[in-house]
């Protein structure tokens, strides 16, 4: 087992992993930004570096910076935590050949599962259902309208570097996909200095349904069974649970076992996602491969009882996976909101400032990953969430019951929160029977 690891990320995350290493026995550094110098967490490590200003790129994107606080901690390994530089396989082979280890997949499995038109190839290999399109980057318009009027409207236009819902873009006929390939190649090109670009059919009504991996470095792989992500906004997940409320058994079982399959064939090691696009006959298909831990990996860890986090480092440090497939089980029901520092009301415009009334749920079930405190400043510059709240319970059900007592209890002022969206997420009716679909809350909750 390593002495000590840098925490190579900030807010809840880094809090997370503090928390695992401690329980570990082993001692941490973590980086900070000088917009994250009153962060509370930082105290709970045994030492913080600043690497720079507020400014991802002068700081939690800053590769030199980071390696320089690695050997100043004297450190074995560098969790990337999610977001920054968490699939950035440059910066995984930076610290390896500084010989840190970076506690995530090899290079070569992080660059192949990374690039969404290499990780289609590699699902085909593994029998892994992919959706109708491209088989490889689309390059001009020509190409782009014959590939889409030979899987039929409607298609999307995907970033191949990407992820988020940036460079992604829905066209129902041959003028918008004119129109679309152009603003796709472009969003692309802007967010990931990439402006590869491919095409699939689109699934309408589709589900979001991931599937959670852990591989050792021994040859062992198993799946921690699935989640549901399909309440999102813009492609951006806003609840989570497992297990899906509407898979079928026999589906469940062959979604969870075409991910391992994937990851096999990758050479995948450590942690990390298959996620699948699942239509209204539960016919699924491979969306993409996250090659880190998830946002929404407590409701795994709820169900099946294992710290996704600890697994992530013993891996690294080469101990070989404790449990067997068959050890895994599903167990009860956990939901996450994630608390959002926006207003929903004015279209999710960012609400940064000064907490100065915290109030924080409670109770049976009831779990709170957040780094946030009474007197606490959200700094304008990284991603707006605040925490992430993760209720379990006997049945789903009592889950969201759980869930809506323990948001009426949250209270957060004066910065507008994502609180009373989820209200009434799981006052509606239709969540509340499992009757969704990626596009459910722009459509329905939302439509003005």
């Amino acid at each position: 087992m390593f002495s000590k690891i840098l925490i190579a990320n900030r807010g809840e995350i880094a809090l997370r992993i503090i928390r695992a290493c401690r329980e570990l026995g082993v001692q941490t550094a973590v980086v900070y930004s000088t917009a994250d110098q009153d962060a509370a967490y930082l105290k709970f490590a045994d030492q913080a570096i600043c690497i720079g200003d507020a400014p991802p790129a002068d700081s939690y994107l800053n590769i030199p910076r980071i390696i320089s606080a690695a050997e100043i901690a004297d450190v074995q390994a560098i969790h990337p935590g999610y977001g920054f530089l968490a699939e950035n396989d440059h910066f995984a082979e930076i610290c390896r050949s500084c010989n840190i280890e970076f506690i995530g997949p090899s290079v070569e499995a992080m660059a192949a599962v990374g690039d969404k038109v290499q990780c289609k190839k590699l699902a085909r290999k593994a029998k892994v259902p992919t959706v109708p399109g491209s088989d490889g980057a689309v390059d001009d318009e020509k190409e782009a309208l014959k590939i889409a009027r030979e899987i039929g409207y409607p298609v999307i236009i995907k970033a191949a570097a990407g992820g988020g819902g940036r460079g992604m873009r829905v066209a129902h006929n041959d003028v918008s996909l004119r129109a679309s390939l152009k603003q796709a190649q472009a969003e692309a090109e802007n967010a990931f200095k990439d402006a590869t670009v491919y095409i699939e059919k689109y699934v309408e009504f589709g589900r979001h349904v991931e599937v959670q991996v852990l591989a050792d470095n021994h040859g062992n792989a198993v799946h921690l069974w699935e989640r549901d992500c399909s309440m999102q906004r813009r492609h951006q997940k806003l609840v989570e649970e497992s297990p899906s409320p509407v898979l079928k058994q026999e589906v469940r079982e062959e979604l969870c076992a075409s991910a391992v399959r994937l990851v096999k064939t990758a050479g995948y090691t450590n942690a990390g996602t298959v996620e699948f696009l699942v239509d209204k006959q539960q016919n699924f298909y491979i969306l993409e491969v996250n090659a880190r831990v998830q946002v929404e990996h407590p409701v795994t860890e709820m169900v099946t009882g294992i710290d996704i986090i600890k697994a992530q480092i013993r891996i690294a440090a080469g101990e070989p996976l404790p449990f067997k497939q068959k050890d895994i089980t599903q167990t009860g029901h956990a939901i996450e909101c994630r608390i959002n520092a926006e207003d929903p009301a004015r279209n999710f415009a960012p609400s940064p400032g000064t907490i100065t009334e915290l109030r924080v749920p409670g109770g049976p079930g009831v779990r709170l990953d957040s780094h946030a405190y009474a007197g606490y400043r959200i700094p304008p510059n990284y991603d707006s969430m605040i925490g992430k709240l993760i209720v379990h319970r006997p049945t789903r059900a009592e889950a969201i019951a759980t869930m809506k007592r323990a948001l009426q209890e949250f209270h957060i002022a004066p910065i507008k929160t994502t609180i009373p969206l989820h209200l009434q997420i799981m006052d509606n009716q239709y969540f509340q029977s499992g009757d969704v679909d990626t596009g459910f809350v722009e459509r329905v909750m939302l439509a003005k």
